[in-house]
């Protein structure tokens, strides 16, 4: 437990480790979508669009852990801080991808124009993660890899969080990758049939 902020600052081997996969799932959405728009091959497409789903639950979860921990640190349980604002655009624009995906007029259309969204909606994600050192802000600076930030104890803790929810993840991505695949097979079937 941390000496000043007490038993609430334990959300932060919470919100950090999401933080983490959220960041590492839409790099994985600008991986794909670049070697899908370039090789034109389903697979890519089914790898982006899976972290996709799985990187805005997980940015949900940092923006409610964030405010969950805000309320007791700052009073309120969300002000337009920069690091929070672009966490929200990053939300927004990946909740654009997937609603791209559901309202294209066919599959290829959907894939490509998705793609776009997820190559050009990453420039954010930097962004984001540097708007504590661009912008003046009340949001913590980095502690994690900066000398006397964590003691021990808690960076062990941290590191142990942020491994746990990185397995998680690709556990996830396996699990969702697989799923569409078989939506895939299951749709060339019926069209198959029809």
């Amino acid at each position: 437990t941390e000496a000043v902020q007490g038993v609430v600052q334990r959300i932060f081997y919470f919100h950090v480790p999401l933080a983490w996969v959220s960041f590492l799932a839409f790099f994985v959405v600008f991986v794909g979508s670049v070697l899908y728009l370039w090789r034109h091959e389903a697979k890519w497409d089914i790898l982006a669009y899976s972290s996709a789903e799985i990187g805005v639950v997980f940015t949900t979860l940092v923006l409610i852990t964030g405010s969950i921990w805000a309320k007791p640190m700052w009073g309120q349980w969300w002000t337009w801080d920069p690091r929070l604002t672009t966490s929200a655009i990053l939300w927004l624009i990946y909740i654009a991808y997937l609603m791209v995906r559901a309202y294209a007029a066919e599959a290829s259309q959907a894939a490509r124009w998705a793609a776009v969204v997820g190559i050009v909606g990453f420039v954010d994600v930097p962004i984001v993660a540097l708007s504590i050192i661009l912008w003046r802000t009340i949001h913590p600076q980095p502690l994690v890899f900066r000398t006397g930030g964590l003691v021990a104890s808690m960076q062990v803790t941290l590191m142990v969080s942020l491994f746990a929810f990185t397995i998680f993840y690709i556990f996830l991505l396996r699990e969702r990758v697989a799923l569409r695949r078989m939506e895939t097979e299951v749709e060339i079937l019926r069209q198959n049939v029809s």
